[in-house]
């Protein structure tokens, strides 16, 4: 399970610059749970293009896939604010001329780029012989309310970063870390 789980953490984090900060800012876990809140429906779009031709006809994800994503994004308002404030702390880390242009766009346009890299980046980045973990994994999920959803993946992470030896609180999976309890 923690492949999925890096997998959705290098999606929310792969903006230019971010991951090149010396000390990347660390989320709370609140924060994090928003930002996979609102990212869920894009990773699940991103997974179920990517996984389209390496899982079979009758995967869970390719018949479900769509259903899950519109359902998760009823959830994208509420948790908006706080992915907001995430995503400007991660932006933050790329520099001052970075964060400044940023910080500057109208919501509906961080909104769009980070719909459009999240999706993009599981599009991109998801290795596809990991697609039928990915299928069973959000199969597993997928009865869960959108909010239980993304706080059991940020404790997850959370979890799998103190299981793989990473400092208190640290995550290896892009440019920043989970803020230690």
């Amino acid at each position: 399970m923690r492949r999925p789980i890096a997998t959705l953490a290098i999606a929310l984090t792969a903006l230019p610059g971010m991951a090149q900060a010396a000390e990347p800012p660390c989320l709370t876990a609140a924060e994090f749970t928003d930002l996979a809140s609102y990212g869920l429906p894009s990773v699940i779009t991103g997974a179920t293009q990517r996984c389209a031709a390496a899982l079979p006809a009758g995967a869970w994800l390719l018949r479900n896939g769509g259903q899950l994503s519109a359902r998760y994004a009823a959830s994208k308002a509420a948790a908006w604010p706080g992915a907001k404030a995430a995503f400007l702390k991660m932006s933050s880390a790329g520099g001052q001329e970075a964060s400044g242009l940023i910080k500057g766009l109208p919501d509906t346009t961080l909104q769009a780029m980070l719909d459009g890299v999240i999706e993009g980046m599981v599009g991109q980045r998801l290795p596809t012989a990991r697609c039928a973990t990915v299928d069973r994994v959000v199969r597993l999920l997928a009865p869960l309310p959108p909010e239980n959803t993304a706080e059991l993946i940020a404790l997850a992470a959370g979890l799998g970063s103190k299981a793989s030896g990473a400092g208190a609180g640290d995550i290896k999976a892009g440019g920043f870390r989970l803020c230690p309890a």
